[in-house]
């Protein structure tokens, strides 16, 4: 090997063996071929669903692939600052990306095609199971971590009527997912993890209903969304104000 570490593993010093820690540390293992194939067949049936994708950053340990000091969210955002114009739903882009950086996340831009409602996972699957037993179409679900599930809806789009909507600025942004107890609706401005994605401390972002479902209208899911936070939110003592528009 290049660095000698297989030729002179015995007698390695320990001040050698630390000096390389941090690049150690850096090392991720390889994805296997079946891994590889499978994260691109998911990233390309969700691009032919119409979500637009864009690359995102990845744990490495328990820190962020950007390597930002103190990363506030770290592997669940975007590397650009330009993601709202670079995310699409060309396949070929979409493999180049993959097959480029096999170990980055992708997010989905929120307000184009779909919007995600965003709520606590333990709410979420309550209301996951009343919805179903309601009979309500639910599209597709996935679940992030260990703390939240991702409603994947379709986009209410542009209203003529300005007054009848509000932009994700005025609810929520990613990077304070930790402040809002209750739903977060990411529409326009928004983002989030699309699966397969992994998070720090060996977690992930998985389906639990998968994109052969189609986009409901978000609003068949409110009610009983709204609900199942409210009920978590007073179980938890979490009683702060939702994260929804404050009307003049």
């Amino acid at each position: 090997m290049g660095d000698g570490i297989g030729r002179y593993r015995g007698t390695e010093s320990r001040q050698s063996r630390e000096s390389r820690l941090p690049q150690w540390l850096r090392r991720r293992p390889k994805n296997t071929d079946a891994e590889d194939s499978q994260r691109e067949a998911l990233l390309l049936a969700a691009a032919a669903a119409g979500l637009p994708l864009a690359p995102a950053a990845y744990p490495v340990g328990y820190r962020c692939s950007c390597e930002r000091v103190g990363c506030p969210t770290p592997a669940r955002h975007p590397v650009s600052f330009a993601w709202q114009t670079q995310s699409t739903t060309d396949p070929a882009q979409i493999e180049r990306w993959a097959a480029g950086r096999p170990q980055a996340n992708f997010i989905t831009a929120t307000g184009m095609v779909h919007d995600v409602l965003d709520v606590p996972l333990e709410a979420g699957r309550s209301a996951l199971a009343r919805l179903l037993e309601l009979g309500i179409e639910v599209g597709p679900v996935a679940e992030s971590g260990e703390d939240r599930m991702l409603f994947f809806t379709a986009t209410r789009g542009t209203p003529e009527d300005e007054d009848e909507w509000w932009p994700c600025e005025l609810d929520c942004h990613p990077e304070t997912m930790d402040e809002h107890p209750g739903l977060r609706w990411h529409c326009r401005g928004s983002y989030v993890l699309v699966p397969p994605a992994r998070l720090p401390g060996e977690l992930d972002v998985s389906w639990v209903r998968g994109l052969e479902y189609p986009l409901p209208d978000p609003l068949t899911l409110l009610e009983t969304l709204t609900d199942a936070c409210a009920r978590y939110a007073g179980e938890n003592g979490a009683l702060e104000q939702f994260a929804w528009p404050l009307r003049g």
